[in-house]
């Protein structure tokens, strides 16, 4: 079976690491919407990851500052807790997929919405 073949850039590993990491723990305490959301933002955040490999060091910039908002984390009293709700990164995440044209990346899609006509590709967002 023949795959689609992608340029992996350095770093690109290593945030989609990252996020699918964050996202393991995430499935450990979370539950219902919670999860549904925190779902959505790192298959959002995965696809930004892979459509930014090979665009401007600043598209670039601005999803690796959306993975770094999405996993930022911290310890108290034993348990993993966010710093910043999901929905703080969701408004990241649907930000940086605006700026870069992909509307069809927005976290706050659900399954049952159609998606935006005036959602394109990254590639034809960037020549426009």
């Amino acid at each position: 079976m023949a795959g689609e073949q992608r340029t992996v850039e350095p770093g690109t590993d290593v945030l989609i690491r990252k996020v699918d990491s964050h996202l393991a723990a995430l499935r450990a305490g979370l539950h219902g919407p919670e999860l549904e959301l925190a779902e959505r933002l790192a298959h959002c955040l995965r696809e930004m990851v892979l459509c930014t490999a090979q665009a401007s060091a600043a598209d670039r910039g601005q999803v690796r500052v959306a993975v770094h908002y999405f996993v930022l984390r911290r310890e108290s009293r034993g348990r993993l807790l966010s710093v910043r709700s999901l929905t703080a990164a969701e408004r990241v995440v649907d930000r940086v997929a605006r700026q870069l044209g992909r509307l069809d990346l927005l976290a706050e899609l659900r399954r049952d919405r159609p998606i935006p006509d005036d959602a394109q590709p990254l590639n034809n967002a960037l020549l426009h």
